[in-house]
C-alpha cells in the first residue's frame, strides 16, 4: 500500500506471519460475518418486522440477538489492538500515524461513499422513493453527512468512527501496563447513555443531533481503546496458556449478559420495536464485545483452524460490499412480495443471508484479485499520489503490513 510497510492492516486486512495469531483472525471473520447477518435480520426499512405477529419475529430476533455478540465495536477493538502492536514493532510519530491511517482508511471510504451515494438510487426506484433520494444527492448538507458520519448507508459510519477513535490512541498506551485501567469502559459507556439521554430530546429534529451523537460516541468509545489495550497488556504479560484460568469467568460473564440480551429481544419480539428503554440490555450489547475479545484472548494458546486466517483477510471487504448484495434480495423480495408470495420473517431472512453471504464472498474475492481495485476492501496499493515517489519497496502491501 502507499505507506510505509509497518502499518497495522485494516480490520479486514491480514496479519503477517510473523505477528499472526489465529484467534485475532477468528474475532475480524466472526465480526465480518456476523454484520450480514444483522443487516438481513430486519425488514426493508431496517425494523423489527413490527407487521407481522411475535410469534413471527420470534427466531429472527434469536438469531439477531446471537449475531450481535459481535457488533462493530468489536472491528473497533481490534483495529486498535493491531495499531498499538504494531507500534511496538516500529514507533513514529503521533502526526505520521494519523496521516498514514487517514491515506489507508478514508481513501476507500471516499470510493465507497461516492459508489453508495448513486448505488441507493436503485433500491430507492424499487421501494419508491427515488425523487426524494435524488433530491438528497443535491444538497450540499447531505453530503456532508455522507463526508463526516458515513450516512451514506447504514454500515458505513464505522470508517469515520474508527478514524475518529484512532485520534485518541496515545490515551490507551497506559492500559497495557495497567490493564485494570480498561474497566474504564464502564464508566465511559454510561456517560454515553447518559448523554444521548440529554441530547436526543434536547436536539431531535436538529440538524446538530447526529453530529452530537457522532462525537459522543467518538469520545465515550474510548472506553473501548482502553480496553483493546488493556488485553493487548495481558496478553503480552501472561503468555500462552497462562490465561487459562479466565476461561470459566468469562464464559460465565458473557453467559449472563447474554441472558440479558435475551430479555432485551423478549421486549422487541412483544412490541415490534426496538427495546431503546431495557438499560440492561444496553449494558449487555456493548460489553458483550469486549468479553468476547477477552475470551478468545485466553483461548489465544490454543489450536484453531487455519482456515480462520486465510478468509480473515476478506473480512473488512465483506463488512464493506455485503450491502450491494442485500440490496438486490430485498429488491427481489419485494418484487415477489406484490405478487401475493410474502415471505414470513424467518424464510425472509435466511433467503437474504443465503444470497447475500456467498455473492459478498465471490464478489470480494474477486475484488482482491482485481489489483486495480483491491485496495478498495484494504487488500492491495493505493491510487498513487501525484509527485515524486520513492522507489517501491519489495514488502509494500497490506499483506506485508507488520514485517520488520
Amino acid at each position: 500500500m502507499g505507506p510505509p510497510p509497518h502499518m497495522p492492516p485494516p480490520p479486514g486486512a491480514p496479519a503477517p506471519a510473523a505477528t499472526r495469531h489465529a484467534w485475532i483472525d477468528a474475532l475480524r471473520l466472526t465480526a465480518g460475518l456476523s454484520m450480514v447477518g444483522l443487516h438481513a435480520t430486519v425488514d426493508g426499512a431496517g425494523q423489527p418486522f413490527p407487521d407481522h405477529t411475535a410469534s413471527e419475529r420470534l427466531a429472527p430476533m434469536l438469531l439477531r440477538a446471537v449475531l450481535y455478540s459481535a457488533r462493530t465495536e468489536l472491528f473497533l477493538m481490534i483495529s486498535v489492538f493491531l495499531l498499538l502492536l504494531a507500534l511496538d514493532h516500529r514507533p513514529r510519530r503521533y502526526r505520521v500515524v494519523l496521516a498514514q491511517q487517514a491515506r489507508r482508511l478514508l481513501v476507500p471510504f471516499l470510493f465507497w461513499t461516492v459508489f453508495y451515494a448513486f448505488y441507493g438510487l436503485g433500491k430507492a426506484r424499487a421501494f419508491g422513493y427515488f425523487e426524494a433520494e435524488w433530491a438528497r444527492l443535491g444538497e450540499p448538507l447531505s453530503w456532508l453527512g455522507f463526508l463526516t458520519l458515513g450516512n451514506v448507508k447504514y454500515h458505513m459510519h464505522f470508517v469515520p468512527t474508527l478514524f475518529g477513535l484512532l485520534l485518541f490512541y496515545p490515551l490507551f498506551r497506559p492500559a497495557r501496563a495497567r490493564p485494570a485501567l480498561g474497566l474504564l469502559i464502564l464508566g465511559a459507556l454510561l456517560v454515553k447513555r447518559e448523554v444521548d439521554g440529554l441530547i436526543y430530546p434536547a436536539f431531535w429534529g436538529s440538524d446538530l443531533l447526529p453530529y452530537l451523537v457522532r462525537a459522543t460516541k467518538i469520545v465515550t468509545y474510548a472506553g473501548y481503546g482502553l480496553a483493546a489495550a488493556a488485553i493487548l497488556g495481558l496478553w503480552q504479560r501472561l503468555g500462552p496458556g497462562r490465561g487459562a484460568p479466565w476461561v470459566a469467568p468469562l464464559l460465565l460473564l458473557g453467559g449472563l449478559l447474554f441472558a440479558v440480551k435475551l430479555s432485551a429481544t423478549a421486549q422487541v419480539v412483544a412490541s415490534g420495536a426496538w427495546a431503546f428503554d431495557h438499560t440492561a440490555g444496553y449494558w449487555a450489547d456493548f460489553l458483550m464485545p469486549a468479553v468476547l475479545m477477552g475470551l478468545c484472548m485466553c483461548l489465544g494458546h490454543r489450536r484453531w483452524p487455519a482456515l480462520f486466517s486465510r478468509l480473515a483477510r476478506y473480512s473488512f471487504g465483506i463488512y464493506l460490499c455485503h450491502p450491494i448484495f442485500l440490496d438486490l434480495a430485498e429488491i427481489a423480495l419485494a418484487r415477489i412480495a406484490l405478487m401475493g408470495a410474502e415471505l414470513a420473517p424467518l424464510p425472509l431472512v435466511l433467503v437474504k443471508i443465503a444470497w447475500t453471504l456467498p455473492a459478498t464472498a465471490l464478489f470480494v474475492r474477486a475484488l482482491s484479485r482485481h489489483r486495480p481495485l483491491a485496495w478498495t476492501i484494504g487488500l492491495g496499493p493505493l491510487p498513487r499520489r501525484p509527485g515524486p515517489h520513492p522507489k517501491p519497496s519489495l514488502t509494500t502491501g497490506v499483506d506485508r503490513a507488520h514485517k520488520s
